[in-house]
């Protein structure tokens, strides 16, 4: 994925888990704040305290920010793979993925597994004559071990929401495998 750009008119910081603004090219999540971003949900406490931290909304995309202030969305932290511990962004698999002739569109996402807590799959519509073990080798030379797909589902379309993007969070139950 590449940058979106820098940023104009509003503050925009890479903050941990624990809240702590990141170093740059630093992973975390993408916060914000400014006289053009809203500063609270009226008489909801409760959605305040999810919503901001540290005065800065909370956007629940994934991201960093290099040297030079500019910033690369990574996906959506509600879509991240926790694969033992290791959070893995989907949106880097599809990209391997979406990387190999014949693949037309592909979707990374977790599946509960009792060991790691969740183990790497993904879907993929063709646009070729391939097969899972032609998909499994492209993403063992592309991409590190623990991110490798331990099942690639051949499917013949992939499930959209109403703005066209692919709902990955669906797959799972749509595959039978949650």
């Amino acid at each position: 994925m590449g940058s979106v750009g820098q940023a104009t008119g509003t503050e925009v910081v890479i903050l941990g888990p624990d809240g702590e603004i990141l170093a740059n090219n630093e992973k975390g999540e993408v916060t914000i704040r400014g006289e053009n971003v809203m500063n609270g949900y009226l008489d909801n406490p409760e959605a305040n305290a999810s919503a901001f931290t540290n005065g800065y909304l909370r956007t629940g995309d994934l991201g960093k920010i290099d040297a030079n202030g500019y910033i690369t969305l990574l996906g959506r932290l509600k879509e991240l793979i926790n694969r033992g511990g290791e959070k893995i962004s989907p949106a880097q698999i599809d990209d391997v993925l979406l990387d190999i002739t014949g693949v037309r569109e592909a979707a990374a996402f977790g599946v509960p597994d009792t060991i790691l807590g969740e183990a790497v799959h993904a879907a993929v519509v063709q646009n070729g004559a391939l097969d899972e073990t032609d998909i499994l080798d492209h993403c063992r030379e592309k991409l590190p071990r623990f991110m490798v797909p331990v099942k690639i589902h051949i499917v013949t379309e992939l499930p959209h929401g109403p703005s066209g993007k692919i709902n990955r969070n669906s797959l799972p139950k749509a595959l039978g495998l949650a």
